[in-house]
């Protein structure tokens, strides 16, 4: 008689139980890790779509914790606002630039001077651009004429702001050999140095550390040497009010990167200042009051 053949027993494998345990282990650890980064978080939209879908994937529709979470208050709280970040000075400064040119606008429409002053606001600051036909006879430094005028209402602008004011004087490429002035660089520093000792002079209020006074000589034009015309618009003295604040909320005041070591904008920052050749060397010239 045929003996029967006995089956071989099952064998366990004694691997295969912790896998179970294994596997909700690694699922309950990237639950953790989402929720503490979630935790961390303060935008309220996002925190309400990982709610969501953490209460689908984990809790198969039911309540969620993730439903009792929201902002963390103390730590928003430590954020610094747009405001601490310097926007809300940087507003407010702009509101008061675009008043002072608004104001000198309206004087320079009212005494029909648009061919002799004007005014430009940038990213840098506000720049009131005066012709020497307004201020000076040619190859002089002696303040006659229109001068008288225009320098109180200038000095009645700048005394109702703080920020740092920087006067500049530029000619044409036209050489000057007097034994006043042997070259362009000295006329055009005693220009800005004495229209600044006017402003200075006619309203005594404002504080002489905010100023200062540079010549460019014939190495900032803002028009073509070449013409009658162009050269004319390079004679000028201009007078610069520098922002304190910058719209970037991490950076309350100019960098270096932004303007020169005089406080005006650098070539390449604002097109009211061309960069030429030589203007490198322009603030040996400089003068301080």
């Amino acid at each position: 008689m045929a003996r029967k053949k006995h089956e071989a027993p099952h064998e366990e494998h004694e691997g295969e139980p912790w896998l179970l345990p294994y596997s909700d282990l690694m699922t309950l650890l990237l639950a953790l890790f989402i929720a503490l980064f979630a935790i961390s978080q303060t935008d309220q939209k996002k925190m309400a779509e990982l709610s969501q879908a953490f209460s689908s994937a984990f809790n198969m529709g039911g309540p969620s914790f993730f439903n009792q979470m929201g902002p963390n208050v103390g730590r928003r709280a430590e954020m610094p606002s747009d405001e601490d970040k310097g926007n809300h000075a940087y507003l407010a400064e702009n509101q008061q630039l675009e008043e002072l040119q608004k104001k000198m606008q309206e004087y320079i429409e009212q005494n029909q001077l648009d061919e002799q002053l004007s005014t430009q606001l940038s990213e840098e600051g506000l720049m009131i651009r005066i012709k020497e036909r307004a201020l000076f006879p040619s190859g002089s430094a002696q303040l006659v004429g229109q001068a008288q005028s225009i320098i109180p209402v200038v000095a009645g602008l700048l005394g109702s702001v703080p920020e740092r004011v920087v006067v500049s004087g530029h000619t044409d490429n036209v050489p000057i050999n007097t034994a006043q002035f042997p070259s362009n660089w000295e006329l055009s520093s005693t220009r800005a140095m004495n229209f600044m000792k006017a402003l200075l002079a006619s309203n005594p209020s404002m504080n002489p550390a905010r100023f200062s006074a540079i010549g460019y000589s014939e190495y900032r034009p803002i028009a073509d040497n070449k013409t009658d015309a162009g050269r004319q618009q390079n004679r000028r003295v201009e007078v610069f009010i520098a922002r304190t604040y910058r719209f970037n909320p991490e950076e309350k005041s100019a960098s270096a990167s932004d303007t020169g070591a005089d406080g005006m904008p650098t070539s390449g920052t604002t097109n009211n200042i061309p960069a030429t050749a030589g203007s490198a060397g322009s603030s040996i010239a400089g003068t301080s009051y």
